[in-house]
């Protein structure tokens, strides 16, 4: 893969990361918790896909996408430890939200986990600053 390809697609793919957190923040306002939490995942998701995009590689299936990103990323220390943690926290939540009928998530917690996903874009986004940089 051509190096600015590589560039461009990671920048796209952090600006989805964005757009989607501007939606969940957007579905938060309007009282769907379950689809705020939603997108708070899919934003995770999307910033992870952006660090990976440097490194050519994708998967076509969520737990390829994080495994790969821990591995290079998180268990090697150059991102926070924590970020495994809101991974986690935030696929369970959308999984529960998707596919249990009677799963409830309080406002408040998708206000937790919405400064946690922006915490997550955010060292992601400055990671990936420095890489474009160079």
């Amino acid at each position: 893969m051509e190096h600015d390809y590589k560039i461009e697609l990671s920048k796209r793919r952090l600006e989805i990361a964005h757009e989607r957190l501007t939606t969940a923040k957007a579905m938060l306002e309007l009282g769907d918790y379950k689809a705020s939490a939603n997108m708070l995942y899919y934003a995770i998701f999307s910033a992870m896909r952006a660090v990976l995009a440097l490194d050519e590689f994708d998967s076509k299936k969520h737990s390829g996408i994080i495994a790969r990103f821990r591995q290079s990323y998180i268990k090697t220390g150059i991102l926070d430890t924590e970020m495994s943690k809101i991974i986690d926290d935030l696929e369970v939540i959308r999984e529960d939200s998707d596919y249990d009928d009677f799963y409830i998530i309080l406002k408040e917690d998708v206000e937790i986990q919405a400064k946690r996903a922006e915490y997550f874009v955010s060292e992601v986004e400055s990671y990936l600053q420095n890489q474009y940089n160079q």
